[in-house]
């Protein structure tokens, strides 16, 4: 191939700009060329990182450092605001690029199907997630109106809720969190934050750091019940859990070290309590939610739990359902819904009959599931981009039928004719100088580093403003 290989990546986030930084220090490495353009739906870069991470987490944000630095080198070109599927068709995508790689990550929540469920005052954690996270598709306001919350769900993304829910506002003004979210968290007359699992406490699927993090809240105590580690003793298989596992071993110490004596009074305004063995089986309330009731579960020896017939009823106004997330097809993409991936071989997408489609690829959580944590999509982009450059020194790669133009700048005259107002790298750097800018202009006794610009139309006008569009 004597001109570059052409690459496009639909979604940028962890898992589009590692693939499309593995793909170009590989090419360029064997002393070929390459161009990939990496598509976002969003005005802004980083998907789960911006998006998708509590703002208390600077420490996992840092992975924005090392991902600025892979687009800033110039290597790969942004488009943002760009919504394939709509703003430009998947055919399209393949006219015009030797390779497609879709990237798209997992932003719904998956399913929890009890009665009750849908009442109001019963929600998905990702929609939480993205509202304090700033995103700019949701609403502004989030009705935070209950005095006690209940948090399904033993992994980070509960922790992570149950955490800003019970957190007073005032120690989130550190982050990048946006002024309405502040504000709604202002008013929220929450005092009791439950979170419940169905396995017992050496089962829980926290990270030692998130699980260490939550005893740092100030003014909130951490609440767990000697009952649920009872239940939970004597269970061979949490036995060689802890014995083996030594992340194991700290989140039990921690746990163990929350537990209180009997006489024991909290001391602080609020409460994050940890039930475990509790699984759900209904929300209830009359027209919206006023509580739920688990069934008490035990081991079984083998890392399951079963019911022991016993149901307890907690009473709450509000419950986030926090078991895990799934994705979303794509409009002429092969999916999966029963395992809500696109299927594929090693990251090269199959078709109905599990043959390969020439060209197009999966990387990230669409490939593989929502499971794992960020740092993991580096694995999953480099097998698929391993599998995309054997098929294009096997010549296995069908030849774009639209020409890049001599710029490359076909697909921009495209989106321009179209009216799509697309994002680009320089116009990132302008909306991150404008919200650090925020950040500095802060009034009050907190730094912050930067205030989030949530309006999907202002973070447009910024990036665009500022910007040499198609640069």
């Amino acid at each position: 191939m004597t001109r570059p290989l052409r690459v496009a990546i639909v979604g940028a986030g962890p898992a589009g700009i590692y693939a499309g930084n593995i793909l170009n220090r590989q090419v360029t490495e064997a002393g070929g060329e390459v161009a990939i353009d990496l598509f976002e739906s969003l005005p802004a870069p980083y998907g789960l990182i911006r998006y998708g991470v509590a703002p208390d987490h600077p420490r996992i944000k840092g992975i924005v450092n090392s991902l600025h630095e892979m687009l800033d080198a110039g290597t790969i070109r942004l488009i943002g605001n760009v919504e394939v599927g709509r703003d430009l068709t998947v055919d399209e995508l393949r006219e015009r690029y030797d390779a497609v790689v879709f990237a798209t990550g997992a932003l719904k929540d998956a399913p929890l199907d009890i009665p009750g469920i849908g009442l109001p005052g019963s929600y998905g954690a990702a929609d939480l997630v993205a509202w304090y996270d700033g995103h700019p598709d949701v609403s502004r306001e989030w009705p935070l109106e209950a005095e006690q919350i209940a948090v399904i769900g033993n992994g980070n993304v509960a922790l992570d809720i149950a955490r800003v829910l019970a957190k007073h506002p005032k120690d989130l003004l550190s982050t990048d969190v946006p002024a309405n979210v502040v504000a709604g968290l202002e008013a929220s007359p929450v005092t009791d934050v439950h979170v419940f699992g169905r396995r017992g406490p050496t089962h829980v699927k926290f990270t030692p750091i998130e699980l260490r993090e939550l005893g740092e809240v100030p003014d909130v105590d951490i609440v767990v019940y000697d009952d649920d580690f009872e239940r939970a003793a004597n269970d061979p298989h949490a036995e060689q859990l802890h014995a083996s596992n030594n992340q194991v071993k700290v989140m039990t110490r921690t746990l163990n070290g929350w537990r209180k004596p009997a006489d024991w009074q909290p001391t602080a305004s609020r409460r994050l309590h940890l039930h475990f063995l509790h699984t759900p089986v209904e929300v209830l309330g009359d027209g919206r939610v006023e509580g739920v009731r688990f069934e008490r579960t035990r081991p079984v020896g083998d890392g399951s739990v079963e019911g022991t017939g016993e149901f307890v009823d907690v009473p709450v106004q509000a419950v986030y359902r926090a078991v895990g997330y799934a994705s979303s097809p794509l409009p002429g993409v092969p999916f999966d819904e029963r395992a809500a991936v696109i299927p594929n071989d090693g990251g090269r997408v199959t078709d109905a009959a599990r043959s390969a489609l020439p060209g197009v690829y999966a990387t990230g959580w669409i490939k593989r599931g929502p499971v794992g944590l960020i740092g993991h999509t580096k694995g999953d982009a480099l097998e698929t981009i391993t599998n995309l450059l054997a098929d294009a020194a096997a010549g296995a790669l069908p030849e774009p039928v639209v020409s890049a133009g001599p710029d490359g700048d076909e697909v921009f005259e495209l989106l321009e004719a179209r009216g799509i107002r697309f994002t680009t790298w320089a116009g990132w750097l302008e909306l991150d100088a404008h919200e650090r800018g925020l950040g500095d202009a802060w009034e009050g006794d907190v730094v912050r580093e930067r205030v989030k610009v949530v309006p999907r139309d202002e973070q447009v006008e910024l990036s665009r403003a500022g910007s040499l569009v198609g640069s």
